[in-house]
């Protein structure tokens, strides 16, 4: 009975020190303050009320894409792309190895029938079987099992929050090819319309020039911007091939033309509010993605420290066998159970490692949260400040754009009445090309800047 008392004694006292391996996850991660920075004001991004909180996060990618045809082709990426299929099994491995993880509390069976066939010096041959269910159980007395299962949940939202990631990436590129291909467009019938003009110009030059009128420096000078245009409309179609060819991957596709709408009848809506509160880093699938690493780590170090603790398994048989000391027909019931308590004592520096490795590999991972927060801080900042910069410069294209399409109406006519030069109506057109195409330009820009600040704050998860 002593022996007895001993061995309850000594296994509740290593129960009690083991109890602090069942504790549960508790986040010690900070977001640091101003991590959104400021803006061209110098105004802390991350520190406004409510009432100016952005609200992207919350508007489904549906709402935020409003182009039905844009709506359609995400809709076939979002079923044909490789890459988030592969995200997607990734989940589906991790739900299993959970369930696995979730059946280890339960005890194991098997059935391992054997026969045996003897005979000594050619007597008749004796027949002997076992038909055996055998039942063995790890008993979770430090919680080695839960850990494990723990951190196996913790690496199932790890790979959900990929496959976010993945997703909300895929829904980002497709809208920007698809908003390329429709500024390339764009570009496409602004020198289409500058090709004829100029050619009217060109063919009008060369007339004069034939009848004494002009120079022929001047005719070389148009003929030169005409062939300028020749080739731009040579690269943008080559563009627009490129662009076609990048959405067609993202499809899984074989490159084909791409239907799409046209230039001005979508547009994103460039106008929000600056205010970003940082709980919304909370919605980025990186983030996540980081904080659940942080999880599984912890639990990682639990599982290390159970180690040095004994380990408690059940075990047991039952069946019937005609071989219990005599070979005997029929044969009859055996049963048998058996405790087994297993302490390490000396396990050549392998725990220790495994515990030390464990514990730096949480701290590396500690650090990998914080930075990560500090990139998603940098691109929310880089995004708004992108999306100003856009908008604040359309202002002013509209107005050049005005401006220079005046400046050449008004020099055609000067040139009409013989008080302008073909060389200054040629720098008017050349001027209005440039602007037309760099307003073009800048409204895709500040489309890219907005969907990129929509994905940077969480958006495209739903």
């Amino acid at each position: 009975m002593k022996r007895i008392a001993y061995i309850i004694a000594t296994v509740a006292c290593f129960a009690l020190t083991g109890c602090g391996l069942y504790n549960k996850y508790q986040s010690t991660a900070d977001v640091p303050a101003g991590v959104f920075g400021t803006d061209a004001e110098g105004r802390d991004l991350s520190t406004v009320s409510a009432n100016e909180a952005l609200v992207l996060p919350d508007i489904s990618w549906r709402e935020f894409f409003t182009d039905p045809v844009l709506q359609e082709l995400i809709d076939s990426a979002l079923v044909r792309n490789t890459d988030l299929k592969s995200a997607r099994i990734a989940v589906e491995k991790s739900q299993v190895s959970l369930r696995a993880a979730k059946l280890a509390y339960l005890p194991s069976l098997s059935f391992s029938p054997s026969g045996t066939l003897s005979s000594f010096d050619y007597a008749t041959a004796s027949k002997a079987y076992d038909l055996p269910l055998q039942m063995s159980m790890d008993l979770d007395v430090f919680g080695s099992i839960t850990s494990k299962k723990r951190a196996a949940k913790a690496y199932l939202l790890q790979a959900q929050a990929q496959e976010e990631a993945v997703r909300a990436n895929l829904i980002s590129s497709v809208a920007q090819h698809y908003l390329l291909l429709l500024v390339l467009d764009r570009q496409m019938e602004i020198l289409i319309s500058t090709d004829s003009l100029w050619k009217a110009s060109l063919d009008t030059e060369k007339a004069l020039w034939e009848n004494g009128k002009e120079y022929s420096t001047a005719v070389n000078q148009m003929e030169s911007s005409y062939l300028n245009v020749k080739t731009q409309l040579i690269d943008t179609r080559r563009s627009i091939r490129e662009a076609e060819n990048s959405l067609c991957k993202l499809l899984c596709i074989t490159p084909q033309h791409i239907q799409r709408r046209k230039w001005g009848d979508y547009e994103l809506p460039l106008k929000f509010s600056i205010g970003v509160p940082a709980q919304l880093l909370t919605r980025r699938p990186d983030v996540r993605m980081a904080e659940h690493a942080m999880e599984e780590a912890f639990y990682n170090v639990q599982e290390a420290k159970s180690a040095f603790y004994p380990s408690l398994n059940l075990s047991g048989s039952i069946g019937w066998t005609n071989s219990a000391g005599v070979v005997a027909d029929p044969g009859s019931l055996l049963w048998s159970a058996v405790a087994s308590l297993t302490q390490p004592i000396f396990a050549r520096g392998k725990l220790t490692a495994n515990l030390k490795t464990s514990k730096l590999t949480q701290e590396n991972v500690r650090n990998q949260f914080m930075q990560t927060v500090i990139n998603a801080g940098n691109e929310v900042n880089e995004a708004i400040a992108d999306c100003e910069v856009a908008r604040d410069k359309h202002v002013y294209y509209t107005r050049q754009v005005e401006v220079l399409h005046e400046a050449y109406t008004g020099t055609h006519e000067l040139m009409d009445n013989g008080k302008a030069s073909y060389l200054e109506v040629l720098t008017a057109q050349e001027s209005l090309l440039s602007a037309q195409l760099s307003q073009a330009m800048n409204l895709y820009e500040g489309a890219q800047a907005f969907i990129a600040l929509y994905i940077a704050l969480g958006g495209g998860t739903k």
